[in-house]
């Protein structure tokens, strides 16, 4: 029953995060053996093995289409003169195995340099000891320190990432101009707003979805912990045990429990909604006033890059105003990678401010380099605002010992499905428990 917990909640995770190419791999064919996911190629000291979603069979072959990671990842053979194979999880015999799954048996077996981790296997491995310190990378020294919290496991730096994919609250501007209404900075005022639409004959308020309503919670559970200066305190207070996940989870869910018993959300049709795709429609057809979602749906025409309205990206309802929901993903260094010091000079070539700065202004995205700065589009300004302002909340922390956005993905959906706001919380505190054994 526990294996198939995990399982959901790997699958889950998958689909959480949906800015992050890493979160929507998936796989095609039917379960064999790991060692057949990819042949090892001739050894060669010069030749670094990358595991990631991102296919380039032939690393010799031009590509005139290349992604954001794919440009740096070329500069780093180009300078260093090596080559990176990449060995992708969209092999033929991985159906019914999720990316996280995958990855973490190639990593527990010591089959690649370095990989693509999701927030979860990033905590598991780094709790194994599996990958490498990577604090002493030249690149470290100009990191952001909300890269630095999300991805340190017992003192040690063990993930980096080449975007930050926040998340947001998408407004239409030009409907809280129609009825007067300031953009909400607190659960208050934001209650407030929603009563205005629903009395002026806005059905549904808020377009949601099964996947994204936990970053509501974490916004209001952790915004004194990640912005009140005591943020190591609080989590070594709830990894031993003395604080408890579910004191700070209430307020979120009871927040959650209110709109929709006031109709402000449609729980029914949430918890069965994919992404963009069940709530989508409504907010461009300007049905619906507010949706959630992560950066890139703002520059992106398939999602919300095209409104026929003003839009604005702004943080979540806190105690402490709007506040942004920042899960996090990151390159790893296996502690046993066979062409470890290689696999060293390429993440510090492809995590370097030269090639931040190429995959930020091809991805139009935040770096978690704090010397490059994202040419944001004007709808995502006031979220941009506040991260360069260091306000935030994580929704992935692999220095926590109950994993965040998953587990509380799930839990929300129970609400949705019907449970309490106690039942809830007593599932936030089995988890705790399980972690403390």
């Amino acid at each position: 029953m526990k294996k198939s917990k995990r399982s959901r909640l790997k699958r889950i995770m998958a689909i959480c995060t949906a800015g992050i190419v890493l979160f929507i791999a998936t796989a095609c064919g039917s379960e064999k053996s790991i060692l057949n996911l990819a042949k090892p190629k001739k050894d060669n000291k010069q030749t670094v093995r990358m595991f990631s979603p991102m296919e380039k069979t032939d690393p010799n072959a031009e590509n005139v289409a290349r992604s954001a990671a794919d440009k740096t990842i070329r500069m780093a053979e180009e300078k260093l003169g090596v080559t990176v194979d990449y060995i992708t999880y969209t092999a033929e015999n991985y159906q019914d195995k999720t990316y996280d799954e995958v990855t973490l048996d190639r990593a527990r077996n010591d089959m690649d340099d370095f990989y693509l981790l999701n927030p979860d296997t990033v905590r598991r491995l780094g709790e194994e000891g599996k990958l490498m310190d990577l604090s002493d990378l030249e690149c470290v020294k100009n990191l952001r320190d909300v890269v630095k919290t999300a991805n340190t496991i017992n003192g040690k730096l063990v993930a980096i990432p080449q975007e930050i994919v926040a998340y947001g609250l998408f407004i239409n501007k030009d409907m809280f101009d129609q009825y007067q209404l300031a953009l909400p900075e607190t659960p208050e005022e934001f209650l407030e707003c929603c009563r205005v639409f629903k009395e002026n004959g806005i059905e549904t308020p808020i377009g949601a979805n099964r996947w994204w309503l936990e970053t509501f919670v974490l916004a209001q559970a952790y915004a004194d912990l990640y912005n009140g200066g005591n943020t190591e305190a609080e989590i070594e207070g709830l990894n031993n045990g003395t604080k408890k996940y579910s004191d700070y989870m209430r307020p979120g869910f009871e927040f959650l429990k209110e709109l929709i018993e006031r109709g402000y959300i449609d729980a029914k049709k949430a918890y069965v909604s994919e992404a963009i795709e069940g709530e989508g429609a409504d907010f461009l057809a300007q049905k619906t006033p507010i949706v959630m979602a992560y950066w890139g749906a703002a520059n992106t025409d398939t999602a919300y890059g095209n409104p026929d309205f003003n839009m604005l990206v702004i943080g979540f309802p806190s105690s402490r105003g709007q506040m942004p929901v920042i899960p996090m993903t990151g390159y790893g260094i296996g502690a046993n990678a066979q062409h470890m010091q290689d696999a060293m000079r390429v993440l510090n070539v492809i995590l370097s401010d030269d090639a931040l700065k190429v995959y930020t202004e091809t991805n139009k995205v935040i770096s978690p380099s704090k010397n490059v700065q994202v040419d944001c589009i004007p709808a995502l300004k006031p979220l941009n605002d506040k991260i360069e302002e260091n306000v935030y909340v994580l929704g992935a922390n692999a220095g926590m010992k109950v994993e965040q956005w998953g587990n509380t993905c799930l839990i929300v959906r129970k609400l949705l499905n019907g449970a309490t706001v106690d039942e809830c919380m007593a599932e936030f505190d089995r988890l705790q428990q399980e972690s403390l054994e």
